[in-house]
């Protein structure tokens, strides 16, 4: 019988029980260590001091807001929380209609603000506002929007009174009407009814002759569940089933497009010039990552709302005919009233010529 006998000497034997030892021990150490460094926070990809903007918005999260999670969510990853942006909904900082007064007193560094929240505050923004402008789609509303917005004449009177500027637009698609009682097949039939809607839409409104209730958007649901309002006009469809209105309405119109409001994010100037020009950057960088959420988002609600809404809703659909006639009544006759009344403040069909040179270009 053959037995292997081992030529290793007692020390050798220790030696390698040492050896041993100390090797478990390193690679502990040393997945100690990966472990802690993986745990580390990440280097900031864009470094700077810490900054934390206050951002005012009345209503809860929702496509309208889109942009500004986008934003926010940017800033704050590419500096490691340096720079964050907090949004305080539900008009926590201030009512709606006070926005621009609250910036310019530095309650807040930016805000949602609608200029037909605003009359009388400002004038020249509120061409966007007019029915019936030819922004046929998303980039050509952007392009139009951005133009007024940096125009020397709107951008002066904004930053002259208010000391802000208009960062980049919500962009609210085309309104429609949700209501309850009288069906209005006939453009005829919206005479004499009572109707929520806001800036040019409601002045096109008016030319059908409905009478005008210039109620925020909170006030809706209550006005129209009570019968204070006939039917009230938001964007699309993503507004009105936000703040539930389908939930009260019988009737919705699906192809009037009238127009639209504009309702940027308004930044002031004494917040944006104390960012560094790194942040600066950034927030250029996230105007369009909030772009592409807010079309995302907008799309999204359609695509959801607009089959529900047909099974229990009735569809209100205007022929070509009908449309035309509502163009050349609310249309052409609302921009030489709007020419007329401020002509004397601004060059006011400068700025209307504005408008129509940028969705040109645009189209």
């Amino acid at each position: 019988m053959f037995v292997h006998y081992s030529t290793e000497t007692k020390w050798e034997e220790k030696t390698k029980m040492k050896h041993g030892k100390l090797l478990v021990a390193a690679m502990a150490g040393a997945a100690f260590t990966w472990g802690a460094i993986a745990s580390m926070p990440a280097e900031a990809a864009v470094d700077g001091p810490k900054v934390t903007w206050k951002f005012n918005v009345w209503g809860k999260k929702r496509a309208f807001t889109a942009d500004v999670e986008a934003w926010a969510k940017h800033v704050k990853d590419e500096t490691n929380g340096k720079f964050k942006i907090k949004i305080f909904y539900g008009d926590q900082l201030g009512g709606k209609k006070q926005n621009l007064d609250n910036l310019k007193a530095g309650v807040f560094d930016a805000a949602k603000v609608c200029w037909s929240y605003h009359p009388g505050k400002n004038q020249s923004m509120t061409v966007l506002n007019l029915p019936f402008l030819p922004v046929k789609n998303f980039d050509v509303q952007r392009k139009v929007a951005e133009a007024i917005h940096k125009h020397p004449i709107s951008s002066k009177e904004v930053k002259d009174k208010w000391n802000v500027f208009a960062f980049s637009s919500s962009q609210l698609p085309q309104y429609e009407f949700l209501g309850r009682g009288e069906v209005p097949t006939k453009l005829s039939a919206w005479k004499g009814m009572t109707v929520r809607s806001l800036g040019g839409l409601a002045d096109a409104m008016r030319k059908l002759g409905s009478s005008i209730s210039t109620m925020t958007a909170t006030e809706v649901y209550q006005a129209l569940d009570r019968g204070a309002a006939d039917a009230v006009s938001f964007p699309s469809t993503y507004a009105h089933s936000a703040y539930k209105i389908d939930e009260v309405a019988e009737w919705f119109t699906s192809n009037l497009a009238p127009g639209t409001n504009d309702c940027p994010n308004v930044i002031s100037y004494a917040s944006w010039n104390k960012l560094p020009d790194q942040y600066k950057k950034l927030m250029n960088q996230a105007k369009e990552k909030g772009y592409a959420a807010l079309k995302a988002a907008y799309s999204a609600k359609d695509k959801v709302n607009l089959p529900k809404w047909r099974k229990h809703l009735k569809e209100v659909s205007y022929t070509d005919a009908e449309l035309a006639q509502f163009r050349k009544v609310g249309g052409q006759p609302v921009y030489d009233d709007w020419v007329n009344k401020n002509k004397d403040k601004f060059d006011s069909k400068a700025l209307l010529d504005a408008v129509f040179a940028a969705a040109k270009s645009g189209s």
